[in-house]
């Protein structure tokens, strides 16, 4: 079934660590209002954050998205991060645990992604990224 929007997103620029922080409280508020547990709230704001993270080392900045979707059986939250920095060259290379281009564990994409339910990213060279993650109510 097709997620359907509860009401417009709210965007959050990302340009600086404050607006990473200001990204991590929008997502948790989502997350309660949506009634995820507290185990997928976690889950979804550690994610979040490496993605902002990631969005503002790797991309140069950019914006999260934060919505209430449904699918007619459960609610949950989708965030769609995005920049126009560099992209991903090798995006094989970028899942692989332990890689890293920066001075961190490596754990960012690979890790945001097992703690999601759903997970898309779309890069192009020259052009950003787009990564949209969504966690579901249980």
């Amino acid at each position: 079934m097709t997620a359907v929007d509860l009401g417009v997103p709210d965007v959050q620029a990302i340009r600086s660590d404050e607006d990473v922080v200001r990204v991590r409280q929008l997502v948790r508020t989502t997350a309660v209002a949506a009634k995820l547990s507290l185990v997928d709230q976690t889950k979804l704001v550690t994610a979040a954050s490496e993605l902002a993270r990631n969005t503002l080392i790797y991309g140069g900045g950019g914006t999260a998205e934060v919505t209430s979707v449904e699918d007619g059986r459960r609610r949950g939250v989708r965030i769609v991060f995005a920049d126009d920095g560099p992209g991903i060259a090798d995006l094989d290379q970028a899942f692989t645990d332990g890689f890293t281009t920066g001075g961190g564990l490596g754990l960012g994409l690979s890790g945001a992604r097992r703690l999601v339910d759903d997970f898309d990213i779309w890069t192009t060279v020259g052009e950003g990224t787009r990564i949209t993650v969504t966690k579901w109510s249980r």
